[in-house]
């Protein structure tokens, strides 16, 4: 390939990583968290909260009053399974239709338990929603709100993201072979990092890849089907998925005390897919015309078509399987193609293993992204030498090196924080919810505006101790349940990884600190990393 080729390439791998990189950076290591979203989500939930399990059949009672007295249950509502047994209580949410379906901000919760007189307690619920909230930070790149518009942001982020993969690799061609292994460590800071991320980049191509496509395909998912409907379907397809308002409804038209117990629709999709494990029971509609129940669970050895599981669809009433379209380990090979798409991106497949691999990659993708705006910025500097004077530093290299700096880092504390406020916020605050927004916007925003208030310098050593102190907190705060049982706060031993991964993640913070300390004491004093230019 010509030299002015690889020139052009490169140039635009520069700028598209440049315009997406810091978006990508939150997408991504948010992602790497939601990948245990689970033991997130039990280490941050109280212990008041947890309803321990009883045998299937015993929530029947329970199941058949809640509907037959509330119809926006009726409508729609979920019983969990925990091992084999089920969790007496029914779940379910009233929300505005107007509102965009993917705004679980919007969403009320509901819960119905049975008192110890046998009648139904219906309570609506505030949960954190702390897994929740880190999940948005990564399907719309740091937004606070999982709408369209945001979705579309994302997609055009993903656009530009595939494009910087294509170009990084046609870059990288023509020394691929010389240059894939090699990782000059020495006294060329920026030729190291440049081996570091053209190494980390290549290894982890096919997951960016998929990462990158699969993206845009859910930013834009909602056009993409309206196209297919009215170009295949003629407009029904979109009638057939079209979800119930909710609004009054007529009196019941089915009897709730008819449908089949539990245990015997766990025992139907048991035997249609050996190997599947029950998670949840989603009732929809069974007072109305067409009664349904999702059985939700997952098959460790199968594809799940979303990071939940796949699910059995069945008549409550007569047991019969309406669907196994998206059950794992019973799909056809169309289904289990598409569902492949989604299982890759959410790591639905493979068990623990898969799990810890694609938490590595994330991290090791929200790096590359930071690792490719600190090449851009040293890349400036070397450019601006003119002879042997020291140049002043350009605007936009300064400004891109502080961005960089506060966007990344402020993102890392943020979560961190809010994270370690799920045991200390319960009990003591309303809205859950809220205070965990806000408290990692609050972090972030204040890191952004430290970063360009003191320069990337000056505030890349206190950030990162800031980083590290608020990851300190998340095992700080289980150990302080154990030291101060008066405090409120709680731990369980069994989720104990979360804590020591939160360690690993305060040592690490640590060490990066110390050596960008070093960079900025003792590097090049021409660089945007150096403290002696008085920036």
């Amino acid at each position: 390939m010509r030299a002015e080729h690889v020139r052009i390439y490169k140039s635009v791998h520069t700028w598209t990583g440049i315009i997406s990189g810091m978006a990508l950076f939150v997408a991504f290591y948010a992602g790497a968290l939601t990948v245990f979203k689970e033991p997130i989500r039990r280490w941050s939930t109280p212990p008041a909260a947890i309803v321990h399990p009883v045998p299937l059949d015993d929530v029947q009672p329970l199941i058949v009053k809640t509907f037959a007295s509330t119809p926006a249950a009726a409508r729609g509502a979920i019983v969990r399974l925990e091992g084999g047994q089920a969790i007496p209580r029914v779940e379910w949410q009233v929300r505005d239709a107007k509102v965009d379906e993917h705004d679980e901000n919007a969403a009320r919760h509901y819960t119905a338990m049975l008192s110890a007189d046998g009648s139904v307690q219906v309570s609506e619920q505030r949960p954190s929603r702390l897994v929740e909230f880190i999940d948005v930070l990564h399907r719309v790149v740091g937004l606070p709100v999982d709408s369209d518009p945001n979705r579309w942001v994302m997609g055009v982020i993903s656009g530009l993201y595939f494009v910087a993969l294509v170009s990084g690799v046609v870059v990288l061609l023509p020394s691929l072979v010389k240059d894939f292994f090699a990782l000059r460590a020495g006294r060329n800071l920026k030729r190291m990092w440049l081996d570091a991320h053209n190494v980390v980049g290549i290894v982890s191509l096919p997951f960016h890849i998929v990462m990158a496509l699969s993206a845009v395909v859910f930013a834009f998912h909602d056009q993409i089907f309206e196209v297919q409907d009215r170009l295949i379907h003629q407009g029904r397809w979109a009638q057939a998925f079209a979800r119930p308002r909710d609004t009054a409804e007529q009196a019941p038209g089915r009897n709730p005390a008819d449908m089949l117990k539990p245990a015997q629709l766990v025992q139907i999709v048991r035997q249609a897919a050996p190997g599947f494990e029950p998670e949840r029971l989603q009732y929809a509609q069974v007072t109305g015309p067409k009664p349904a129940v999702r059985v939700w669970g997952k098959n460790p050895q199968a594809v799940s078509p979303r990071a939940v599981g796949g699910f059995a669809a069945l008549d409550p009433y007569s047991g019969k399987l309406i669907s196994a379209d998206y059950m794992s380990g019973a799909q056809n090979t169309p289904n289990l193609f598409i569902s492949s798409f989604f299982a890759l991106h959410m790591a639905s497949f493979g068990g623990v293993a898969v799990w810890w691999l694609y938490f590595l990659l994330g991290l090791a993708g929200a790096w590359l992204f930071y690792s490719g705006n600190l090449l851009w910025v040293e890349t400036r500097r070397k450019a601006q030498r003119k002879g042997g004077d020291m140049p002043v530093q350009r605007r936009d290299t300064a400004f891109m090196a502080s961005a960089t700096v506060g966007v990344c880092l402020g993102c890392v504390a943020g979560i961190s924080l809010t994270i370690a406020a799920a045991k200390w916020l319960p009990g003591r605050v309303d809205d859950v919810p809220a205070w965990h927004m806000g408290i990692y916007y609050a972090v972030f925003f204040a890191s952004v505006g430290w970063a360009f208030w003191r320069g990337a310098a000056r505030a890349a050593v206190p950030l990162l101790w800031l980083a590290a102190a608020c990851t300190a907190a998340i095992p700080l705060s289980s150990a302080l349940a154990g030291l101060l049982p008066q405090s409120g706060l709680w731990a369980d031993s069994t989720l104990l990884g979360v804590d020591l991964t939160a360690l690993a993640g305060v040592l690490a913070l640590a060490w990066i600190a110390r050596a960008t300390k070093r960079r900025v004491h003792c590097g090049p004093a021409d660089s945007v990393w150096a403290v002696r230019r008085g920036m």
